[in-house]
C-alpha cells in the first residue's frame, strides 16, 4: 500500500490526541512535585520536571501550529515513539522497572493499534521493548525515605518486565485486529450510504418525473385541443397546415414521453404509490430484470396470504433487487422466488440453479460481513468481495428482517431466506 494512501486511511485526531497529552503531563507533573515536596523523598525531580516542560512545548507546537485536524500515519507514529521515550527518560529516573507506574509505558503502542497502520503498531512494540529490556537493569532507585530502600528479588524484578510485555502484544494484537475489522465495517457502511443516497436520489426524480407527467398532462391536452380547432379553421392554408401538423405531432410525442415517466399509466393525483405488498414489490423487481435476462424467474406464491401493505421503502427494495440480481447472476437457467407466511411471519425465498455460495464462506458463516474473498478459484471472478451482500443484508435486517443464506438441497444453488415477522412488518 502506497504511503500517501496509507496516511489517509490511518489517522489520529488532533484534538483528541492532544487532550490526552495534557491529562498525560498534568499527572506527571503532579506525582513529581507530590514526591518531592510532599512526601520529600529525594530524587532528580529538575531533570524531571525538564522532560515533562519539554513535552508541554511539543503539544502546545502541536495544538496551535500544526493547522490539520487529522495526524497522517507517519506524524501519529513520531508523536508516540516520543512519547514512549520520554515516559522512558521518566521512568529511567524514578526507579526503571521498579516504578509502579511502568505499566503506562504500553499506552502509545495499544492506541497506536486502534487507529495506525500494523507496521506503525509493531515499530512501537519494538521500541516499548527495548525500553523495558533497559529499564529492567539500568535505572536509578526508585524514590524513597533515606531509612528504607526497596529492593526487589531478581526473579520479581524480571517478572515485572516479563507480564508488560506479555500485556503488551496481547493487548496490540486485538487492537490491530478489532481496529482492522472497525476500519472495514466503517468503509462498508459509508458505501452503503452512498448507494442509498443515489436510491432516494433516484426514488425522488421518480417521484418528480411522475408529479411533472400528472401536472402536464392538462395543458398538453389543452394544447392540442387547440391546435386541432386550428386545424379545423385553417386547413385550407398548406403552409400553416403543415405548422399545424408539426406541432400536434411534437405534442403527441412529448405526451407518450411523459407516460413512460410515471410510475403508473392510470395516474391519479396521487402519483406516487406510498404503500405496497411485499408480492408486488418481487413482482415490480423482476419486471425490471426480465427486460434484461433471458432466464425464466417464476414466482411461487401458493402459500402466501398476507394482506400487509408497507411503505415503499428504497432500503427493502435495494435489498431484495440485490439478492435477484444475485440469483440472476450465478444461475444456470432459473431462479425462483418463494412467497410464504402465516399469521405470524412472512418468508420470501429466492433460490437459483447455479453453483451456490462457497463453500468455505458458508462453513465459516463469513457470508453477510463486507470485504471477503472465497478460495473457490472456479467463479471466484463472479463472487467478489461480499460488499453487496452486506449492504442488502444490513439494509433489510435494519427493517426487522432476519437473512439466511444456505445452499440449496433440491437444485444445489444458492438460497437466500429473507424473513419478517408480520408485527415488524407493520412498522417497516
Amino acid at each position: 500500500m502506497k504511503f500517501l494512501k496509507t496516511s489517509t486511511l490511518y489517522s489520529l485526531d488532533k484534538s483528541t490526541y492532544t487532550n490526552l497529552r495534557w491529562i498525560a503531563y498534568t499527572g506527571q507533573l503532579s506525582a513529581i512535585l507530590i514526591v518531592q515536596f510532599f512526601f520529600q523523598f529525594k530524587f532528580n525531580y529538575l531533570f524531571s520536571i525538564l522532560i515533562v516542560c519539554l513535552s508541554i512545548l511539543t503539544n502546545i507546537y502541536l495544538q496551535f501550529k500544526v493547522k490539520v485536524n487529522q495526524l497522517n500515519n507517519f506524524y501519529s507514529t513520531l508523536y508516540l515513539s516520543y512519547d514512549i521515550l520520554q515516559l522512558g527518560f521518566l521512568f529511567f529516573l524514578t526507579g526503571g522497572i521498579t516504578n509502579p507506574f511502568i505499566f503506562l509505558i504500553i499506552i502509545p503502542a495499544i492506541f497506536s493499534a486502534q487507529y495506525l497502520n500494523i507496521w506503525s503498531s509493531l515499530l512501537l512494540v519494538v521500541l516499548t521493548s527495548m525500553i523495558l529490556f533497559i529499564l529492567t537493569f539500568f535505572y536509578y532507585e526508585l524514590p524513597h525515605p533515606g531509612t528504607l530502600h526497596f529492593h526487589a528479588p531478581q526473579y520479581y524484578l524480571y517478572s515485572i518486565p516479563l507480564s508488560i510485555f506479555i500485556g503488551l502484544i496481547f493487548l496490540v494484537y486485538f487492537g490491530i485486529k478489532f481496529g482492522s475489522e472497525s476500519r472495514i465495517r466503517k468503509k462498508a457502511f459509508d458505501k452503503m450510504q452512498e448507494i442509498m443516497a443515489k436510491e432516494n436520489e433516484l426514488l425522488s426524480l421518480g417521484g418528480q418525473a411522475a408529479a411533472a407527467a400528472h401536472s402536464l398532462g392538462t395543458p398538453l391536452s389543452t394544447i392540442l385541443l387547440t391546435t386541432k380547432e386550428l386545424q379545423k379553421e385553417f386547413g385550407n392554408n398548406k403552409k400553416i397546415n403543415r405548422d399545424l401538423n408539426l406541432l400536434v405531432v411534437q405534442a403527441e410525442r412529448c405526451r407518450g414521453i411523459l407516460k413512460k415517466l410515471t410510475l403508473n399509466p392510470k395516474i391519479t393525483d396521487e402519483f406516487v404509490n406510498s404503500e405496497i405488498s411485499i408480492y408486488d414489490c418481487i413482482v415490480e423487481i423482476v419486471r425490471s430484470y426480465k427486460e434484461l435476462s433471458n432466464k425464466e424467474f417464476i414466482i411461487n406464491c401458493k402459500e402466501f396470504s398476507n394482506p400487509i401493505n408497507t411503505k415503499k421503502s428504497s432500503e427493502i427494495v435495494y435489498g431484495l433487487r440485490n439478492f435477484i440480481g444475485n440469483a440472476n447472476k450465478f444461475s444456470n437457467k432459473k431462479i425462483e422466488i418463494f412467497l410464504k407466511s402465516n399469521k405470524e411471519y412472512t418468508d420470501v425465498s429466492i433460490r437459483d440453479d447455479g453453483p451456490g455460495f462457497p463453500k468455505d464462506l458458508i462453513d465459516k458463516h463469513k457470508l453477510g460481513e463486507p470485504y471477503i474473498r472465497s478460495t473457490d478459484e472456479t467463479n471466484i471472478s463472479k463472487y467478489g468481495l461480499g460488499l453487496g451482500t452486506f449492504i442488502a443484508k444490513t439494509l433489510l435486517e435494519k427493517n426487522f428482517a432476519k437473512t439466511i443464506f444456505r445452499n440449496s438441497s433440491e437444485t444445489g444453488g444458492a438460497e437466500v431466506i429473507i424473513q419478517w415477522k408480520n408485527k415488524d412488518l407493520v412498522n417497516v
